[in-house]
């Protein structure tokens, strides 16, 4: 008997664009695997330093959770949520949902808002999000609905344009597993939700009219909301929670999803409709930034368009913890794009929302490589919005500007440690774009 992988429909539900489908194609495997990896922690104990990281990512944490916790001294918190919300993905169809709520009152926005972290520290973005408490309750995420006034407040809380005041009870005191991860940010205690009530909400009107039109589709008020300006992270945001499309199609979307959906469905429909209507670049162009010990360059060239993203993890860094060896990996499409989910996952599409808004903007076309070093000061991945906002970073910073390839590629064998050979094979759009010419007169 052959043994077919069971693709996940949810993209099918929510967003009609089968490109986008495509390119987003989960499977049941990909949902419930979890991985328990034996580690030098034990033997370390924050204390000598044996993975490499410059400080230990778990005292960081500790030390987060060491100022919440004389606040959650019972089942009963109070405080303004940001506003957010949470939607898990383990036991899929059938996951964890609710409200991020701190105990803390006042103008708590900023815990929430990817969009103004890039100048932080990681200290500080790792308060911002254990101070939230997650409150939670089963949801069907083909129904929504049927869960209840809890679903209901948490979806009015994200319709809110402000920090909205909260009282959450729970059945037990909030605790257990921490939330790290590459897609989203770090996330602080949990536990089931008993009650909930919210005070008043000052709603924001832009995302209300696309809750309230039933027949709006999804990827088209995802793509009215960001041309009003709309933060794209509370986008993914009222994406998860399902205020968006055919009211009858409406489902819940894991927040890990909503975030890539979201970033893929925008850079999508800018790259179809303006990138590729645009008059191509006639230069090299390179972009920098270089934040939370992230080091990337943006190499556009004057080409069609075509997109890939490298990361290069150094040891001792969180998806790099034990090798003496630097990890390099990355993934690629063509001027027809791509119609499988990239292999480095939600970083790719990510930075390539980056890339075509700045594109569209400009109103050219050119192909893109965005290069990342990852050193081990990024002691612990703080979600995908920073590589979209390092991307739109250097993207804002203006371009060095050169004449031929060779000019390029030498000024990113200066900015790298890596080697320039490294990057070259591991990059499908540099070979290419070097195929004409002998690889060895790049590197000395």
């Amino acid at each position: 008997m052959k043994k077919v992988k069971k693709t996940i429909p949810w993209v099918e539900h929510v967003v009609d664009d089968v490109g986008t489908a495509l390119d987003l194609n989960y499977t049941l495997e990909d949902l419930n695997v979890r991985v328990v990896q034996r580690g030098i922690c034990i033997f370390c104990r924050g204390t000598k330093m044996l993975c490499g990281k410059a400080r230990c990512p778990v005292m960081v944490k500790l030390y987060s959770l060491m100022k919440s916790r004389p606040l959650l001294e019972g089942t009963q918190i109070e405080g303004a949520s940001p506003p957010g919300v949470f939607v898990g993905r383990i036991g899929y169809p059938y996951v964890w949902a609710g409200p991020l709520i701190p105990p803390i009152g006042g103008d708590t926005s900023i815990f929430d808002l990817p969009e103004q972290w890039l100048e932080r520290r990681i200290d500080e973005i790792v308060d911002f999000r254990f101070s939230l408490v997650r409150g939670k309750f089963m949801a069907n995420v083909n129904k929504p609905d049927s869960a209840g006034k809890l679903m209901d407040l948490s979806r009015e809380l994200v319709l809110s344009a402000s920090p909205v005041d909260a009282e959450a009870e729970f059945y037990r005191k909030p605790g257990g597993d921490f939330v790290v991860g590459s897609e989203v940010q770090p996330l602080g205690p949990s536990a089931p939700l008993k009650e909930l009530s919210i005070d008043y909400v000052r709603t924001d009107h832009r995302i209300e009219g696309a809750y309230r039109d039933g027949d709006l589709k999804a990827a088209d008020a995802v793509l009215d909301l960001y041309g009003d300006g709309v933060p794209v992270s509370k986008i993914q945001r009222a994406f998860s929670v399902g205020l968006f499309g055919v009211e009858k199609q409406r489902r819940l979307v894991p927040t890990r999803w909503s975030i890539t959906a979201v970033d893929s469905v925008i850079s999508r429909i800018l790259m179809k409709e303006k990138v590729k209507q645009s008059p191509v670049i006639n230069e090299y162009r390179i972009y920098e930034s270089n934040y939370f010990d992230n080091r990337f360059i943006v190499l556009m060239l004057p080409s069609a368009w075509a997109y890939e993203s490298i990361e290069a993890w150094y040891p001792g860094t969180s998806w790099n913890p034990d090798s003496s060896m630097i990890a390099m990996g990355g993934d690629w499409e063509g001027y027809q794009g791509r119609t499988t989910y990239a292999q480095i996952g939600g970083c790719y599409y990510a930075a390539r929302l980056a890339v075509t808004e700045h594109l569209s903007r400009e109103g050219r076309q050119a192909a893109a490589v965005v290069l990342r070093e990852a050193h081990p000061g990024y002691i612990m991945p703080l979600g995908v919005w920073q590589v979209r906002e390092n991307v739109r970073n250097a993207l804002r910073q203006g371009f060095k500007k050169f004449n031929t390839l060779r000019e390029s590629m030498a000024y990113i064998s200066g900015a790298f440690d890596i080697s320039l050979k490294d990057w070259i094979d591991t990059s499908q759009l540099l070979k290419d774009e070097l195929r004409q010419e002998k690889l060895t007169k790049y590197f000395a």
